[in-house]
């Protein structure tokens, strides 16, 4: 399968999402070339020691919205790996609210893939922004 025809069988339910979307709640809302959109809602496992939303869930989203971008535009049997991500945190995160993550790529070249990403609140309030750059990783 292509890299989009993964992610749009993912969000389809024929294919589980990762592992990791147990872990910080995450499920496909959409899945189309160069571009992802994710569903995530922080809970009290997600809780700081101060009780806020720890900044690794909004960092754990960002990147998963922004590889999987990138993933949608690649070819069966090419692998991708984030080699930098760049996350602002905006404002906090809320708990027990669904959020939006969207992954967009904005450049992809033979060796590499850089995508952006956003997380926001339905009324289109932004929590987080991130950069990433992804590794392609072709067959020899």
């Amino acid at each position: 399968m292509s890299g989009l025809e993964l992610m749009q069988a993912m969000v389809e339910g024929k294919l589980p999402m990762a592992p990791i979307a147990t872990v910080i709640p995450m499920k496909g809302v959409t899945a189309e070339h160069g571009r992802i959109l994710f569903e995530a809602q922080a809970d009290e496992r997600h809780l700081n020691p101060l009780g806020g939303v720890h900044g690794g869930f909004a960092a754990t989203v960002m990147d998963s919205v922004t590889a999987c971008a990138v993933h949608t535009v690649l070819e069966a049997g090419v692998g991708y790996a984030t080699v930098d991500l760049n996350v602002k945190m905006v404002k906090a995160v809320p708990r027990g609210i669904p959020l939006l993550a969207e992954g967009k790529v904005i450049f992809v070249s033979r060796s590499l893939g850089i995508a952006e990403g956003t997380l926001k609140d339905a009324d289109g309030a932004l929590y987080a922004h991130a950069t990433a750059t992804c590794l392609i990783m072709r067959p020899k």
